[in-house]
């Protein structure tokens, strides 16, 4: 079980809180579009999903050369107040507006991935 002091821990990371908010408001996303989006390096994208996923925050699934990544399923529904209330929040920020406008100038996106399972 994921205590609350862990969680906010992973979140603490600009890069993790980034894609998870990402992740929430697209529902999951291959790690090429967050890599885009992020405008970061996909090594560095990847270790930090890797911690999400290790956290317990993140589920994965791979569909041929993609990996898909979206918000764990069962994680408690205060993860995802949380989470909600945060891209609510973070909407007019500037960092985050310049992610989800990276994301849907995205060219040759991974098509028909929006459950991501």
């Amino acid at each position: 079980m994921l205590q609350v002091a862990n969680y906010f821990k992973c979140l603490s990371d600009e890069t993790r809180l980034r894609c998870m908010l990402l992740l929430h408001r697209e529902g999951g996303l291959c790690v090429c579009e967050i890599t885009h989006a992020l405008g970061l390096s996909q090594p560095k994208i990847s270790r930090h999903l890797a911690q999400l996923r290790q956290s317990g925050l993140l589920s994965d699934h791979k569909k041929g050369q993609w990996v898909y990544y979206k918000i764990n399923p069962v994680l408690p529904e205060w993860v995802s107040v949380f989470l909600k209330e945060t891209v609510i929040a973070v909407q007019e920020n500037l960092l985050f507006q310049q992610d989800i406008l990276r994301l849907q100038g995205m060219v040759d996106r991974p098509e028909g991935e929006n459950s991501c399972g």
